[in-house]
């Protein structure tokens, strides 16, 4: 498998089968007014962090890596207090799923290594792949803290894995 055949589905691994899952997650173990509720003023409610994370995405990979009209208006994605429904929260992920994987199917490997201009950037298309997935991780990390923190509980992202297992030096092929 090409290099580049390998970073697009890792990409749409960590976004599709592990990022957007866990805030599926907590959406479902939050109340409509939880997902709207700040910490402080300082910081982001969970909508808002959707909401973040959606506009990054589309700006980065739809509009900067697969050359679309930018019509972000990140501030907007902050100011936002809701409530916006976890019903729309989650239909808006799954239509970036949809947006990204449609976008991501025709990205070339010359695609990967070009320039292209995104915000005050100017990145590869690696460098832009790379961006969205720690950014979105980073962000799935506050929403599970969050949950984390006001729920008491563990999600279970891992509870089906044995994660004391030690595989050795087995290469998957």
């Amino acid at each position: 498998m090409a290099i580049e055949t390998l970073l697009i589905e890792e990409v749409k691994r960590r976004l599709f089968e592990e990022g957007i899952p866990r805030i599926q997650k907590c959406l479902h173990e939050l109340s409509e007014e939880e997902v709207w509720q700040r910490p402080n003023e300082q910081s982001n409610s969970v909508g808002n962090l959707i909401l973040h994370l959606c506009g990054n995405v589309r700006q980065w990979i739809i509009a900067g890596l697969g050359h679309t009209t930018d019509v972000r208006q990140r501030q907007t994605e902050f100011d936002e207090r809701g409530p916006i429904s976890k019903a729309i929260l989650l239909e808006k992920l799954a239509i970036l799923e949809t947006d990204v994987r449609a976008t991501l199917i025709n990205i070339s490997a010359e695609d990967l290594v070009k320039y292209h201009k995104v915000q005050a950037f100017e990145e590869t298309g690696v460098s832009i792949l790379v961006h969205v997935t720690e950014h979105f991780s980073y962000h799935v990390g506050q929403i599970t803290y969050f949950v984390k923190a006001i729920k008491n509980m563990d999600l279970g992202y891992y509870a089906d894995m044995d994660l004391e297992q030690k595989l050795g030096n087995t290469l998957k092929t």
